[in-house]
């Protein structure tokens, strides 16, 4: 499997019409929340937003899968119900115009998700002692985990 360290290198082994495609879904995702940070993870362009992943995307042979999770699928089923689905992903056929406008909706349903939840981890970690530490674990966007070694 080929490693990719940016949304360019991924990009770069497709055709000129699926990478403006994706260039697309990028554009729109940056301008609905400007805060979101580019990384690739499970070797797909993703979308990181406050440490936690937004949304991952990436391009086959016949579509584009949108990778959001099961709960933005659900709560979009309707909307949906004209591109083939499952637990976690949405397939776009690359015969088709990209829905910006529901990528868009979707992510900012995640955007809302996430800062709910972490509102929620926030509170209760605040009650544990030395809960804000990452004790070596922040392995967020391929960083490395930081080591103490004396």
């Amino acid at each position: 499997m080929e490693t990719y360290k940016t949304f360019e290198d991924y990009f770069s082994q497709f055709k000129e019409d699926v990478i403006e495609k994706l260039e697309q879904i990028r554009i729109e995702i940056k301008k609905e929340i400007p805060d979101v940070e580019e990384c690739i993870k499970y070797a797909m362009p993703t979308f990181i937003f406050q440490k936690k992943n937004l949304i991952h995307f990436a391009a086959y042979k016949n579509h584009i899968g949108i990778y959001p999770g099961p709960e933005a699928i659900s709560f979009y089923e309707k909307e949906l119900s004209n591109y083939k689905t499952s637990k976690g992903a949405i397939q776009i056929p690359l015969d088709e115009d990209v829905p910006l406008d529901l990528i868009k909706k979707i992510v900012q349903h995640g955007k809302e998700r996430i800062i709910k939840t972490t509102k929620t981890t926030i509170i209760w970690a605040a009650s544990i002692p030395n809960a804000n530490s990452d004790n070596g674990n922040n392995l967020d966007c391929g960083e490395p985990p930081t080591t103490d070694l004396k």
